[in-house]
């Protein structure tokens, strides 16, 4: 029988690139613009050098405007001209100086003696902050596009992969998983529970390729008897979290990932992607890492 493989959905974004959640705040104060340090490392990389640039531009813009009040304060600069009080200030800031302009007025070199100082602050505080997002460890951990159950060794058994697509080693890696799910108290309160689900295998000392995560669904498992429309009923989701020590920077790592109703699918398993070239070295297929199909065929 030809072996058919399944579409598996597209994959489902859980946080965006500012750092956080996709959730809807209601009431909650913007913290974020009070804590700009943590802000800036956890935007994106264009919208954080877009943001130093604004704040750059905006800084000469206004030290600019300094100096046209102060009048004509600036030698081989035209009087009240924006531009050549703007790149004036942008010199100064930058501590270029290339000697055409330069200031001739107390007011003008008592505003140059503040900009270069804040020059020299803002200037310490980029490259801190490009230094701490550049040293940041970050992991670069796939995981499967969906979650399978299948029986393993008899037992029905829930199963996703995960990879480590960098060239090395995560040292004493270790896997977390989780089930979410709304409940309604006695008191007809609705909170969302976590329960944790043993897994065949939750530590790794030498993640380097691929890892199949398993839990079997035992009378112990939080799924136990539960249905496909239970898991979309109750709002369930597995969270999975992923901790490690990368052996390049000698530091601890952290992935995450989580699977909703939709993207678990039952009487389903993953291909293989496991071989052996002709020379006898293992091979691993990571295009097809997020195939599944039918069990039986």
């Amino acid at each position: 029988m030809k072996k058919t493989r399944r579409k598996v959905p597209k994959p489902r974004m859980i946080n965006n690139c500012d750092g956080g959640f996709n959730v809807v705040r209601i009431g909650a104060s913007n913290y974020r613009w009070r804590d700009p340090y943590h802000l800036l490392l956890t935007l994106c990389w264009y919208k954080t050098l877009g943001i130093i640039s604004l704040g750059y531009i905006l800084a000469n813009a206004l030290f600019a405007f300094a100096y046209i009040l102060g009048g004509d304060g600036i030698e081989n600069a035209r009087p009240g001209n924006f531009f050549d009080a703007f790149f004036f200030s942008v010199q100064t800031m930058a501590s270029i100086g290339y000697g055409a302009m330069y200031p001739k007025t107390l007011y003008a070199n008592v505003l140059v003696t503040i900009e270069a100082l804040l020059g020299l602050i803002g200037l310490a505080m980029a490259t801190g902050l490009m230094f701490a997002r550049f040293s940041l460890p970050k992991a670069r951990v796939m995981f499967s596009r969906v979650a399978v159950l299948a029986p393993y060794n008899g037992i029905p058994t829930l199963m996703f992969r995960v990879a480590n697509e960098r060239q090395n080693w995560i040292l004493e890696a270790q896997v977390k998983v989780s089930l979410v799910r709304s409940e309604i108290t006695k008191e007809g309160d609705m909170l969302r529970r976590f329960y944790d689900m043993s897994l065949v295998r939750s530590q790794s000392p030498l993640f380097a390729l691929t890892w199949t995560v398993m839990h079997p669904i035992d009378e112990s498992s939080p799924l136990y008897g539960v249905t496909p429309e239970a898991i979309v009923e109750d709002d369930m989701e597995i969270v999975v979290t992923l901790t490690g020590l990368d052996e390049t920077v000698t530091q601890t790592i952290h992935a995450r990932h989580s699977y909703v109703g939709e993207e678990i699918l039952w009487n389903m398993r993953f291909i293989d992607i496991l071989s052996k070239t002709r020379d006898g070295r293992r091979s691993i297929n990571y295009t097809r890492f997020h195939d599944v199909m039918p069990i039986g065929d």
